[in-house]
């Protein structure tokens, strides 16, 4: 009986929309201080208690006063007192009076306009300071709405929503100070390999320090999911099968690195079918074919390549929408926009390629991607300064300088 998928292995989209059908949400959720939400997922939806500011407020320094129809040059209001942030002038204004008024500050009742400072005179008049208008003011009133951050009842962010730096400090404008989010997805990752060591060991003849594991728990901590257990082990199956299972229960997800081919030392794939299931195996992708998607005793798993550039492409493609979809969140994907190659590129006509590419602003402004060097997927140095992944679709074997290709941006916004 043959294996339920293709032999050339199945494409990343096909790859990515079958492991997303097949998990559902965790539902696991704790109360967190506001400052400890940053990139969780909203549990629940946010909603403001009260209009924001709750007042009237002056955009910028100057006088609030208070006239039935447009200031014009040459008007004049009297001053009766002042207006600061956190000691707002009390009465309401008549017609005809004005009060110094500073940033923030809550704007009095009968007031219709702020005057910018660089406006205005202050003429004594019949022994009384007033405020004159020396030049034209505009149609801007200079006053911020009560209600310009939020109204009363407005939902500030819906469930399954990220929750990024903005969305904090507009919380935290809006007095709220603690959020249900869902729990961190609990993550274990396995690295095996006979050969490998861990860095600072002096290395036999074929050892290699290994890398994975930094690479991985590197991304994952900047994609805002931490491993909570991580175990590296010789490719030895009784060693393996007891790896697999601890970290099965007592996790949320199982990665491994290494090890789901079909060499001689490769037991990954065949504990994953002994323990659970291997739902496919192999991408149509380069750098990335031997990745294995399952169960191992009910817990998902993830089998990634062992090369570490290939471990990296695949953690990204189809790790990281994953564990968006066990916090219950929206799947964000990397921004996809078309670049012009800088100079020429040939390859091997196969599989679909993501290579590694740097975005370079040409003189003109062209957005144009320059190739990271070798792009194997042993060398890690391919990843150093990488802004994108160029989508290079399998049938194309060159192309030249300026050819538009889509491309992948790397880098996570701010906000």
């Amino acid at each position: 009986m043959g294996e339920p998928f293709p032999p050339e292995g199945l494409l990343l989209e096909q790859a990515r929309t079958l492991i997303l059908e097949q998990l559902e949400p965790l539902a696991a959720y704790e109360q967190l201080p506001l400052a400890a939400c940053l990139g969780r997922v909203c549990a629940e939806a946010v909603f403001a208690v009260e209009a924001i500011p709750g007042f009237r407020a002056a955009i910028m320094d100057g006088y609030a006063i208070a006239a039935d129809h447009p200031p014009q040059v040459g008007n004049y209001w009297r001053l009766v007192g002042s207006s600061a942030a956190g000691a707002p002038y009390a009465a309401a204004l008549a017609q005809g009076e004005a009060v110094r008024i500073l940033t923030g500050a809550v704007v009095p009742e009968g007031s219709a306009w702020v005057l910018p400072q660089e406006l205005v005179g202050l003429p004594q008049i019949s022994q009384e300071e007033c405020v004159e208008l020396l030049k034209p003011c505009g149609i801007n009133p200079w006053i911020r709405n009560s209600d310009e951050e939020a109204y009363q009842g407005q939902e500030l962010l819906g469930a399954g929503k990220r929750i990024g730096v903005a969305e904090l400090g507009r919380f935290a404008s809006c007095g709220v100070n603690s959020l249900k989010v869902a729990k961190s997805v609990r993550l274990g990752l396995l690295i095996s390999g006979d050969e490998l060591i861990s860095p600072g060991i002096s290395r036999a003849a074929g050892q290699i320090w290994e890398s994975n594991s930094v690479l991985l728990t590197g991304i994952l901590k900047k994609l805002g999911y931490q491993v909570t257990k991580q175990i590296v082990v010789a490719d030895e199956p009784v060693l393996l099968r007891q790896a697999m299972l601890d970290l099965a229960n007592n996790c949320d997800v199982v990665v491994s690195t290494g090890g789901v081919s079909s060499g001689d030392s490769d037991w990954i794939r065949s504990l994953v079918a002994e323990l659970g299931e291997v739902r496919f195996w192999k991408l149509f992708l380069k750098p990335g074919r031997p990745f294995a998607w399952g169960e191992v005793a009910g817990t998902p798993f993830f089998g990634l390549p062992g090369n570490p550039v290939a471990a990296v492409i695949t953690a990204l493609q189809l790790l990281w929408p994953a564990l968006q979809r066990l916090e219950g969140g929206e799947i964000q994907s990397f921004p996809r926009f078309k670049v012009q190659l800088e100079d020429q590129l040939q390859r091997n006509a196969g599989r679909p390629e993501l290579m590694r590419a740097m975005l370079v602003v040409a003189a003109n402004g062209a957005l144009l991607a320059r190739l990271a060097g070798s792009q194997v997927s042993s060398r890690i140095g391919s990843l150093e300064a990488a802004d994108l992944l160029l989508e290079i679709p399998a049938e194309h074997t060159h192309f030249q300088a300026g050819s538009e290709l889509w491309a992948q941006l790397l880098r996570l916004p701010i906000f």
